[in-house]
């Protein structure tokens, strides 16, 4: 399913980018946004998982939802001189075509919640 592969390409990419950041930021920034990219993936599958639309929806609506918080962070980095603009400009364009993927999917599942 692209709606789960796509998300965990970029999770993928932010830990590559994430390594790169301050010693001590492992417990703060860093630690974040891999929790955060890594909620996406995860909470797409486990939605799938479900025997109800509805319990699927809520959670790709907490995926959504995590995808801003990573849009978040990764922005913070690039304010904090952690990440260059062109790789943040990279990132944010991968999480657009994750957000797409999600809201497409969400979209499509609306008329049929149980």
């Amino acid at each position: 399913m692209l709606v789960w592969q796509r998300p965990v390409d970029l999770v993928d990419a932010v830990y590559a980018t994430s390594r790169s950041w301050p010693g001590e930021e492992r417990f703060g920034l860093t630690n974040q946004v891999r929790r955060a990219v890594v909620s996406i993936s995860a909470n797409v599958a486990e939605g799938q998982g479900r025997e109800r639309t509805g319990d699927f929806l809520r959670h790709l609506e907490i995926a959504h939802g995590s995808l801003y918080e990573v849009e978040t962070h990764l922005t913070i980095a690039s304010r904090l001189g952690y990440l260059e603009d062109a790789a943040l400009d990279r990132l944010l364009d991968r999480t657009a075509e994750v957000g797409k993927l999600i809201h497409g999917l969400m979209r499509s599942l609306r008329p049929h919640v149980d």
